[in-house]
């Protein structure tokens, strides 16, 4: 559209908020989404792999106690007491990322840090695969962690600003797809690649790792995961140079001319499959702030309360999330199973996240997203509760058909929770502090994960795998009841939402 004057920025958001469908090439949310597949891939890729790499790097690292033994020989540790540390600093590595890089795409754009953030991951990919010692290996975790943290941020708030208004949680599940995809490939990759041969379904029979007599798992596939990892990025860092410019930052920053430029071409593109309804009156749009990034979140008291609340939901939600995505084979490994046989129980699962993130692409805008969080939280204590019950597989011939469908319902359940949660929280906040407010309460947020592997992971073993579920559950059951404290967001415009 034209106009023989400027447009003014409340008349250019007033004309983005009529466009009901993806306006921009359909290939780029496959371009967007590549930063989620990498980010899930390297979440999943510790889960499988860890076994192995603890073996190699920590001396006398065993995946649990040897056979026929209820506990370890002295002087040794257990893969699931050592995975804490290096997630938990790969989840401040998170909270680096996010509260330094987030605030930055406030002020210089969504597109350009979602560059950076790649470059980073891919280096701190790269670096892991190189470490040979425990030390090392945290600090490049830590790395990977610092773009990985920006990039959800970034990511979660670019869809949100370029979606239509009546579709944002649909395309923050479709981004969400490519995350299924990543997991997949980190757990069966994993699986293939770092864990040993043994008889379906006990595990892969053409499983490529060999144990040493000492319970060293050789080869070096943990390390081919973390090259895949590398170059996975840098094919999103190529890719994402194509990104336009998030219209609504733009006129933030008085950039209008810009914004219309973006706008009009996407008004182009929604005319061919919708008649674009006529241009309402402008968007009430409030003055220029003078507080961009932390200044508006921790100065405004309705965002400051809403970044404290959300804080709070991700904490412990984080929890669960991350025992079940980073930590689950070394959880199920202190439990009892054997290391192949419970990397097929979460590379099984890993189906139930894609079927989920299809679900919620089809049905998320349904209901309020506060309503289906605890749908979520119930579906993954519904499927702990299956695994638990199921139990070990009694002989090589026998298939644990309980185990592997509670995994597939542990996994739709928490990974249900997570598109939802990423839509509602970005939309809490404003355009010109939206990034901020998502990194800073995600972000932090990550630190209950890191918490939760540290110190509740080692005590999984003890209790037992019905126990072990239920307090895996609860964290995320808590989070939801904390959610319906929140502000409804579901067809609402961002500005109504976070003026």
């Amino acid at each position: 559209m034209t106009t023989s004057s400027p447009p003014t920025t409340g008349q250019i958001v007033a004309r983005l908020d009529r466009i009901t469908v993806w306006a921009l090439p359909l290939s780029f949310l496959f371009i967007i989404g590549l930063g989620f597949l990498f980010t899930f891939y390297d979440i999943f890729d510790i889960n499988v792999s860890f076994i192995q790499t603890c073996t190699q790097i920590v001396p006398k690292c065993l995946a649990g106690p040897p056979p026929g033994a209820t506990s370890l020989p002295p002087g040794f540790v257990q893969a699931s007491d050592k995975l804490g540390l290096p997630v938990l600093w790969n989840l401040i590595g998170y909270v680096i990322g996010a509260l330094s890089l987030g605030p930055l795409a406030d002020r210089f754009g969504r597109r350009d840090m979602l560059l950076v953030t790649l470059i980073i991951t891919g280096l701190g990919s790269l670096y892991t695969a190189f470490t040979n010692d425990y030390t090392t290996f945290i600090i490049a975790r830590t790395i990977t962690g610092v773009g990985i943290g920006a990039d959800l941020a970034i990511v979660n708030t670019y869809v949100n600003e370029v979606a239509p208004q009546g579709g944002r949680a649909r395309y923050t599940s479709f981004i969400f797809i490519s995350s299924a995809i990543g997991a997949i490939v980190g757990i069966w990759l994993g699986l293939i690649l770092t864990t040993p041969p043994a008889q379906f379904p006990l595990g892969l029979p053409f499983a490529q790792v060999q144990v040493s007599s000492h319970g060293v798992f050789l080869g070096n596939g943990w390390r081919i995961m973390y090259v895949v990892g590398a170059a996975l990025a840098l094919v999103g860092i190529l890719l994402r140079v194509q990104l336009p410019e998030s219209p609504r930052w733009l006129v933030t920053r008085g950039r209008a001319k810009e914004a219309d430029a973006v706008v009009s071409e996407m008004e182009r593109r929604a005319s061919r499959s919708q008649t674009l309804a006529p241009v309402g009156a402008d968007t009430p749009m409030p003055a220029r702030e003078p507080h961009v990034g932390y200044g508006e979140i921790l100065t405004n008291p309705l965002y400051f309360k809403r970044a404290l609340l959300v804080l709070a939901v991700w904490s412990f939600a984080y929890v669960t999330v991350y025992t079940i995505a980073s930590g689950f084979t070394t959880v199920l490994a202190s439990l009892g199973y054997i290391p192949p046989e419970a990397g097929l129980i979460v590379a099984i699962g890993t189906l139930g996240f894609l079927a989920c993130a299809v679900f919620a692409y089809f049905f998320g805008e349904r209901l309020e997203r506060k309503v289906w969080l605890p749908i979520g939280a119930v579906i993954t204590l519904v499927g702990g509760v299956l695994i638990a019950l199921a139990g070990h597989a009694a002989s090589p011939t026998v298939i644990p058909w309980a185990a592997f469908i509670g995994s597939v319902i542990l996994f739709f359940g928490f990974n249900l929770w997570v598109p939802m949660t990423y839509t509602w929280s970005t939309e809490n906040f404003p355009t010109r502090a939206r990034t901020t407010g998502y990194a800073l309460s995600d972000g932090i947020g990550h630190v209950g994960g890191g918490i939760g592997l540290l110190i509740i992971v080692p005590l999984l073993g003890q209790l037992g795998p019905l126990p072990a579920f239920l307090v895996i559950s609860a964290f995320l059951i808590v989070a939801a009841v904390l959610v319906q404290f929140g502000v409804s967001t579901r067809k609402e415009t961002l500005e109504q939402i976070a003026p």
